[in-house]
């Protein structure tokens, strides 16, 4: 039997007969679960689906989370709730469907200190600008960075311009605004350090030259399994580190990288295949001539993403066999 929930409820048999229609409150849905025997739960892997494939699978219930987008194509005519429902049944039932592993409570967790960690560095940001537009008004340019950033009154009383003392009221409030967010920022970052470091997947990632808490904590929230993936080039794909293709009449036409799934963690990548490309004479090294070819033949971003393209696939291989990083055994094999 399967059972999908997307506000309303659609139950069908084995034979696809459709047996309930009917809409829950979410208690109300708790409490109908709980009266069914065990049974195949399908649902959208969207908002709080994962504390619910968690709820299901504590009543013994086998859980399906299915992508959006996968579910969108079997949505029929007009769009409401019961037509979501009786589509998440169709795609649920598909021998090719892909589905999504339910997150642990611990990688959810993760999750929300990395999203608050975004707002601090977001907000940080609209601040400097907010503080060099105003400065910009009164002909003086500041310099980009966090070094004069942070040292704000000192690098202004090196200026000749006098500036109205109103002015340099919300200039001080702005400034403490702004160190009240590097504080968040390092706090935030103290606790992922602490979370990976009790993480044997944490740690095993971090075996891998480039990769540190950052990208090794965003890889435990944001893979639940390395299973949901049949191979390393699969999950370099859904970072849309691969080129995306439109190719027809047998004549295949290759793009840039297709920039698909969590841009987060993309980016988290790139900026490690950065670090290792900064250190060629140390963490460089270890990826081989692959690595140093590459760099002689081709431009820089090219290889760094090229380089990230590995990073993920290499990630995926520590994840899947839970073993730490090894250049001889694992490297080689991936390139």
């Amino acid at each position: 039997m399967h059972i999908q929930y997307s506000n309303n409820l659609a139950e069908h048999s084995h034979s696809d007969n459709q047996i309930i229609r009917k809409k829950f409150s979410r208690s109300a849905l708790i409490h109908y679960l709980h009266q069914l025997t065990p049974c195949t739960i399908a649902f959208e892997a969207c908002g709080g689906a994962h504390w619910l494939g968690r709820q299901c699978e504590l009543m013994g219930h086998t859980v399906k989370l299915i992508p959006p987008q996968y579910v969108k194509p079997f949505v029929k005519s007009n769009k409401n709730d019961f037509i979501d429902a009786e589509a998440i049944c169709e795609a649920s039932i598909r021998p090719k469907m892909r589905f999504v592993s339910v997150k642990s409570e611990e990688a959810q967790v993760i999750s929300a200190i990395h999203k608050a960690r975004h707002g601090y560095v977001k907000d940080r940001t609209a601040c400097m600008s907010r503080i060099g537009s105003l400065l910009l008004e009164f002909g003086i340019a500041l310099p980009t960075g966090h070094s004069v950033m942070k040292q704000l009154f000192n690098w202004l009383s090196q200026q000749r311009q006098v500036l109205p003392g109103l002015l340099m009221e919300e200039l001080m409030e702005l400034h403490e605004y702004y160190l009240l967010l590097n504080r968040n920022i390092e706090r935030q970052d103290k606790k992922l350090k602490q979370l990976v470091d009790t993480n044997p997947i944490g740690q095993l990632l971090k075996t891998i030259p480039g990769i540190g808490d950052m990208t090794a904590s965003l890889c435990i929230a944001n893979i639940s399994s390395a299973t949901d993936f049949k191979n390393g080039r699969n999950m370099a794909a859904w970072l849309g580190l691969v080129p995306a293709q439109y190719s027809t009449g047998g004549k295949p036409k290759l793009l840039g990288i297709s920039k698909r799934g969590n841009k987060e963690l993309r980016t988290l990548f790139i900026h490690a295949a950065r670090a290792v490309m900064s250190r060629p004479d140390k963490t460089g090294k270890i990826y081989g001539e692959w690595l140093i070819n590459l760099r002689a033949t081709k431009p820089f971003n090219v290889v760094t993403v090229a380089l990230a393209n590995k990073l993920a696939r290499i990630a995926w291989a520590v994840m899947k066999t839970k073993k730490a990083f090894n250049s001889k055994a694992l490297a080689p094999g991936l390139q």
